[in-house]
């Protein structure tokens, strides 16, 4: 067809096109870099591993941080493919090899936010026991092992089971899924389609189990038509125990589902949300269900919730965890009602200790830059016997240091006591934006919320890195290099933001 309409004109090459997206690459590489330099604030990391239709391995990196100007930024670090076993020593080598490829220096990297499998829990051990990075376990990957436990009962096995059948039934039959729209349109159902669950998302099962309920009676009515379905597949309709406890189990999961969905989210803080959330889902599992099998799953769901919770929503050995620490600095939750008066107290005051090390670590820098100026500029004065004995010279500036620190002290406690005095901002409100507008009035506060706000509360950002890749290294692009699938992943991520 080119060549109808234009007979002399040559199609660039694969190798042109190649070209062209190695050189994009590196100077959006070149231009993120600069971006992670030019930022003070500490850094997050998140992390995931993925395998394409080609059957390649890759260990997706993001990073996220809150700009000068109080807005929540995330990029792609890489989509690295892997060719050696994922071990946790490996996968903490692999997570340090992207940083310093960035020349993101060690000590900006606040957290690794990581899902339950044993090998990323390992490296993210390594790396926090080598430079202090936190281990952050994903929000949504624990949900799904707190929801796959609780589901476990048998006769919610066997409905999700009976429920399965007849979705697919549904999917299958291209008789039955027309007759589907006639009874929605007939009965005035809104014509949505039936939704088939996967194992790896629980809210899939949630999502299946609503649409069957909004559609149960198209559903049953197209079943009853023996034009559509034959005498021997009437038994796919659910029985009407079923129908009940799906109803409930429904209801029980709707707190949860709700929670997976705000967590999961990358433009807004999430991290600090978790403390509270996991109380209220506690909370939720107190409701009481007519079903017995809906009551053993509240029962498991509280069990498992609190035993794979505990260390974010409670206080060990007055060491708060950095969810919580995070939720003290978020003017949402600063109140910390989610806690007892004396964990709030505890809360309080490594808040305040935090903010105390870093007003003397800042100091420490400056005067550290002030010395060496100083050294290039003035040589050193001997100091006599008599002066060194006496103190003369060192009294007054010492008192002085010592009465500046204390007044500095004191004012850091003060503002302490005043953010936490104040009214919480409503949870529909963005933190980010009430820090932006009170950072001058609370600054070496804003300095700690920036440092622990950044820190994602799930790995889903990773995850969905791997949506664009899943689309770049598709069936048709499966001969792709994994170095291409990388560097065409990390411009569709990136490039909007650069």
């Amino acid at each position: 067809m080119v060549t109808t309409f234009h007979p002399g004109y040559t199609l660039p090459s694969r190798t042109h096109f190649t070209k062209l997206m190695e050189g994009k690459y590196e100077a959006t590489f070149g231009k993120l870099k600069d971006a992670l330099k030019a930022t003070k604030n500490k850094i997050a990391l998140t992390t995931d591993a993925w395998t394409s239709v080609a059957t390649e391995a890759y260990l997706g990196i993001t990073c996220h941080f809150i700009s000068d100007d109080w807005e929540l930024n995330s990029f792609c670090l890489t989509t690295m493919p892997l060719e050696e076993r994922h071990t946790g020593t490996n996968i903490a080598a692999w997570i340090e090899q992207a940083v310093e490829r960035f020349e993101i220096p060690l000590s900006k990297v606040v957290a690794v936010v990581h899902d339950n499998g044993s090998n990323v829990v390992l490296a993210a051990n390594i790396l926090q026991e080598k430079h202090g990075w936190v281990s952050v376990r994903c929000a949504g990957h624990t949900l799904q092992l707190v929801i796959n436990r609780a589901l476990k009962h048998p006769q919610i096995s066997k409905a999700l089971g009976a429920a399965r059948c007849l979705v697919e039934h549904f999917k299958s039959s291209e008789l039955a899924s027309s007759k589907l729209k006639t009874k929605q349109k007939q009965m005035g159902t809104p014509e949505h389609k039936l939704v088939q669950d996967v194992s790896t998302r629980w809210n899939s099962t949630y999502y299946m189990v609503t649409r069957l309920l909004e559609q149960r009676w198209p559903l049953t009515a197209t079943l009853s038509d023996p034009a559509v379905t034959q005498r021997g597949k009437h038994y796919l309709d659910l029985k009407a125990d079923q129908w009940t406890l799906l109803d409930e189990l429904a209801k029980a999961l709707q707190a949860f589902e709700c929670a997976t969905v705000y967590l999961s989210g990358e433009n807004y803080v999430t991290v600090s949300a978790l403390p509270p959330l996991v109380r209220g889902l506690l909370k939720s599992t107190h409701t009481v269900y007519d079903t017995a099998p809906v009551q053993a799953f509240q029962a498991a769901a509280s069990e498992e919730t609190t035993a794979r919770w505990s260390r974010e929503v409670t206080i060990t050995d007055d060491d708060p965890s950095k969810q919580i620490i995070a939720a003290a600095l978020d003017p949402r939750f600063r109140k910390l009602k989610f806690l007892t008066p004396e964990e709030r107290f505890s809360v309080q005051n490594k808040v305040q200790a935090l903010a105390l090390q870093s007003s003397r670590n800042e100091e420490a820098t400056a005067a550290s830059v002030d010395n060496d100026d100083t050294a290039e500029r003035t040589p050193n004065r001997s100091v006599s016997a008599l002066d060194s004995l006496l103190g003369c010279d060192s009294t007054d500036s010492d008192s002085e240091a010592n009465n500046y620190q204390d007044a500095r002290n004191q004012a850091i406690i003060n503002e302490v006591l005043m953010y936490f005095g104040e009214q919480p901002l409503s949870k529909t409100e963005s933190p980010l934006s009430w820090w932006k507008l009170n950072e001058a009035k609370y600054p070496t506060l804003a300095s700690q919320a920036k440092s622990f706000l950044c820190i994602p509360a799930t790995s889903t950002p990773s995850e969905r890195l791997f949506s664009a890749a899943g689309n770049i290294a598709s069936k048709k692009r499966a001969s792709l290099t994994p170095e291409h699938v990388n560097m065409l992943t990390f411009l569709h991520c990136n490039l909007k933001h650069l």
